[in-house]
Order: structure tokens, then sequence, then C-alpha cells
């Protein structure tokens, strides 16, 4: 037995013997046994046994499993990438990930909102507690208060008994409410009572309830002009955005999609084998040109989705084709990248070869634009300022 489980871990070892003392029992556990069973017995013990150990298996596992998900997921180095853009963004989630501060992410849909909150909570001094999240457009707006503070019996109907809101179940813990810009005026006072008394009201209840929580907010409304157009609360967007943290599209952070690819490619891949020895997955050169020439209006979960598709597509090949993308992404165009490219036998180094690429694309369109970088960022869909940034990073000069 003792053999047999130092080769095979992961087999579960029961002694059944005619011959058994209390000693020997004790023995064969520190061996390696997962119970001991006397002659005569039972079936019903034996059955007994088998499943007491499977289920002690399937809890190691699982717990396995959560350690390795809290370790790989939720770590900064888990949200992807290594561009200019996500270096700020990383730098400073490690600066205030320790805080107790309030912080406000903003991005457009599909940026990884979530994510990013996630591992703040995971990096605090909070991770031992618990991470609720609440998004305010996935209730209606009725319930939302309810749901947000609880509620006593029969605060309204269909409130049979007391129930605690997501704020009292993030006690001692993180609090990520999403979608912070679609919330009501009546709303928006009772958040920031919270915010800054930290105490709330069950509905229907008058006693007052104490709550210990760092609130991370996301939207992505433009906070500032619904404040302008007196649509948010200008002391609730002060309170929430103690910390803004901008997360770029993915338009303006390309570089970033080899790595995001392949980290999609080795999540779903491994799904879809269930743990199963698997080899390794690529992506053909022309579907890489199309991934880098799309331009993602439904940024990082757009791309998640479509590495995911590709997968279930390439059916057990190990090498996903342009024809396993989306539609709309094989019809993007190929002017990124020209067609005449080979990959040479010794490789290349493919955030180099972008990075020139990129270059040239910018050069022509200040040549074409006579220096006006205004006009030179429209033409390639950017942003002015990204634009300056990205010449800054070549080495040429910014002036305005």
């Amino acid at each position: 037995m003792e053999a047999a489980v130092g080769r095979y871990p992961d087999i579960i070892a029961i002694v059944v013997t005619g011959y058994g003392t209390v000693r020997d029992a004790v023995e064969a556990i520190k061996r390696g046994a997962s119970d001991f069973v006397n002659k005569p017995f039972h079936i019903d013990e034996l059955l007994h046994a088998l499943d007491s150990a499977l289920e002690q298996r399937r809890l190691k596992s699982e717990n396995a499993y959560l350690r390795a998900q809290l370790q790989e997921r939720y770590r900064f180095e888990g949200v992807v990438g290594k561009g200019r853009a996500m270096a700020r963004v990383f730098q400073l989630l490690e600066t205030v990930a320790p805080t107790n501060s309030t912080i406000l992410i903003t991005g457009e849909t599909g940026t990884g909102k979530e994510v990013v909150a996630r591992a703040i909570h995971h990096n605090s001094p909070r991770h031992m507690f618990r991470f609720v999240a609440l998004n305010c457009t996935a209730i209606p707006e009725t319930l939302l208060e309810a749901e947000l503070f609880g509620h006593v019996r029969g605060a309204f109907t269909g409130a049979v008994g007391n129930r605690q809101g997501r704020l009292e179940q993030a006690h001692k813990g993180t609090f990520f409410l999403d979608e912070v810009g679609t919330m009501s005026t009546a709303l928006q006072t009772k958040l920031l009572r919270v915010l800054q008394e930290r105490e709330f009201e069950r509905v229907g209840d008058s006693h007052t309830t104490k709550v210990d929580v760092r609130v991370i907010a996301a939207t992505n409304s433009d906070l500032p002009r619904m404040v302008a157009d007196g649509q948010f609360r200008e002391d609730l967007f002060y309170r929430l955005n103690v910390i803004p943290v901008q997360l770029p599209p993915l338009r303006e952070r390309k570089e970033d999609i080899p790595l995001l690819v392949q980290h999609f490619l080795d999540k779903f891949r491994a799904e879809a084998n269930s743990g199963q020895p698997r080899a390794p997955m690529t992506v053909a050169q022309d579907a890489i040109r199309r991934l880098m020439a799309y331009s993602w209006p439904g940024n990082v979960r757009q791309l998640e989705n479509a590495i995911e598709r590709a997968v279930a597509m390439s059916a057990g090949r190990s090498q996903i084709d342009v024809t396993d993308l989306p539609e709309e992404i094989q019809q993007a165009p190929e002017a990124v990248l020209p067609s005449t490219v080979s990959l040479p036998e010794d490789g290349l180094d493919l955030e180099a070869f972008i990075s020139r690429v990129e270059r040239e694309l910018i050069e022509r369109s200040l040549e074409r634009t006579g220096g006006n970088k205004g006009r030179a960022a429209r033409l390639l869909r950017l942003k002015r300022t990204t634009l300056v940034e990205k010449l800054k990073r070549f080495g040429r000069a910014a002036e305005s």
C-alpha cells in the first residue's frame, strides 16, 4: 500500500483485514490509507468508507484548484498586457491595492473593469474576506435598492423574510459597484451616505447597520459630463473618484493582442481537453494579421469570445486559421501588415516588427497631413493624445 500510494499519489487506499488492531489502523493511516475496515464488515460500511474517501479527494482537488485560481487569475500579472498603456495601469494598481481608498475604474465596455477590481481586492489586506459585485444595469431600478441594502420582512410585496443586501455581504471585504452611472438620483444620495458614514438602513427597517467595506466603482459613462448635465451628483462623483483608474481600449494597445490571444488560447484549450495532456496551439500568420487589423469595438471581452469560438471551430487542430475566426474579423482589411510578410526560419521579434509597422504608418499619416497631429490622429482612428504618446515613445518631438 505504501509503495502504491508513493507511486500514484491520487489513488485512494482502504485497508480491509481480519487481523486489525487499533495500532495497525493507526499505522495504516500514517502510511497513507484513507480508511481501515475490519472483517467481518457490512457492505454499507465499506460503501460509506468509499464515499467518504471520494468526497475527501474531491474537496482536496477543489481547494487546490481554488488556490491556483487565486494565485494565477487575480494577481496583477494575470491582467495581461505589457505595453506602455498597461504598464502605467499596473504601476498604479500596485500602489493603490494595499490602501483602503475608494477607486473609480473607467473604460469602455469589455476593457476588463471587473477583472481589475478583483485583482485589486486579491492584492489588498481584505483578500481573506468577500469580493461582492453588483451590476446596476442588470437589476430593475425598483429592486436595486433592496439588492444594495437588503430588506426586512413585509417591506414590499414578495418580501417574505429578512434579507442581507450586497453591501452587508461584503462586510470587511470589497464591494464592486459596476455601471454606477446608471444609478438613480435617489440611490446616489443613499450611496453617498454609505461612503461618508459607513452605515445604512435595510429597506423597510429603521435600524442602522454599520458596514466596513472598500468600495470600487466602475463605469463606461462620462461622469464629469453627467455631473455638468445634472444627471449625477457632483459630491458623489468626488467621493467615488478618490483614485481614478482609466483602462485603455484594445484598439489603443494592439501590441498586447498577441499576448492576449495566447492567454485565451491556453485557457480555452485547457478547458476543451478537460485537463488531459494537450499539444500547444498556435495561430496562422494570416489569422494574426486579421486579429491585429480589426478595430475591436467590444475590446478584450470580444477578443476572448473570438478566441473561444476559434478553439471550438478548430475541431482539435493545433493551429487556428482565418476560417475559424468570426465573420466580421475575417473581413477585416489587412492593410496593417503587408501581404508579403513571411516568417523567417529562425523566427522574428513580433513586438519589434509591429512597432516598426506602427511607426511607419504614423510617419505616413503625418506626411499626408503636413505634420498636423490632430488630422493624422483622425486618419489612424486615434485620439490626439494617444498619437503624441506614441511619438514620444518613438523619440520624435511632440510639440503642440
